[in-house]
């Protein structure tokens, strides 16, 4: 029997709902950048990144990103996986014990999560970086799938939009006992059900190059993230 989390990003995968961002995609996959001219891309949409399947852990993260990169993600098939953010967030999540190593650079490279996955509001990369508002829309069921199955105890928003979407869906589900956070590296909020969420700058070039966001910024994100789940797994 496929596991509920598994089916999803079958569905994902194979989602046609956003012409502009397939036909994008694809491409970026024909034409190549000429660093990668060996590589094969994915060029289709990226599935949830998912932990170990033997993982029993109660508490768990979800880290909720933008979207795949065009010639990082779209090209591996595997979410912040070969580009710059990729590099900072598998560091981070290596380092704060989410992950069994400190960089994801193809799908064959060995990597895996512990109580940790990894899914975008958008799962195609959008041209520019910017996916429209329909665009994120036509995604947000796979958001909100991807929270019923996998049940997080601590959402991660990584970046603005990101975060909007969180405290969409929110909003949505009746878990927000007064107005939406706004959105602040390091905010975080206490949702009515008791899970948490929390904020970070993306890793993107333009806020790691410009040290908008560094990395013991970044680091201290997981650190907090952690020390939720920890209170998660104590006895009552």
């Amino acid at each position: 029997m496929v596991e509920p989390l598994e089916h999803l990003n079958q569905h994902i995968v194979s989602c046609e709902r956003c012409p502009r961002l397939r036909a994008w995609c694809q491409d970026v996959a024909r034409e190549k950048k000429r660093e990668f001219m060996a590589d094969n891309y994915w060029g289709r949409p990226v599935p949830n990144l998912l932990p170990i399947p033997t993982q029993t852990h109660v508490g768990k993260l979800l880290i909720i990103g933008l979207a795949p990169a065009a010639h990082g993600a779209n090209r591996t098939g595997r979410m912040f996986t070969g580009d710059r953010s990729g590099e900072w967030l598998y560091r981070a999540l290596h380092k704060a014990g989410f992950a069994n190593q400190p960089a994801s650079r193809h799908l064959d490279d060995g990597l895996t999560l512990s109580r940790c996955a990894i899914t975008a509001v958008c799962h195609c990369a959008p041209p520019d970086n910017k996916p429209g508002k329909l665009e994120i829309v036509n995604c947000q069921e796979y958001l909100t799938q991807t929270i019923e199955f996998f049940k997080p105890q601590v959402f991660l928003a990584l970046g603005q939009i990101a975060w909007k979407s969180l405290m969409d869906h929110a909003k949505a589900h009746e878990l927000l006992s007064s107005q939406p956070v706004k959105f602040a590296h390091g905010a975080s909020i206490t949702f009515n059900d008791g899970r948490s969420g929390l904020a970070s700058y993306h890793p993107s070039q333009q806020n790691t190059f410009t040290g908008r966001l560094t990395e013991p910024m970044f680091d201290s994100i997981f650190a907090e993230a952690h020390r939720l789940l920890e209170i998660t797994d104590r006895p009552s």
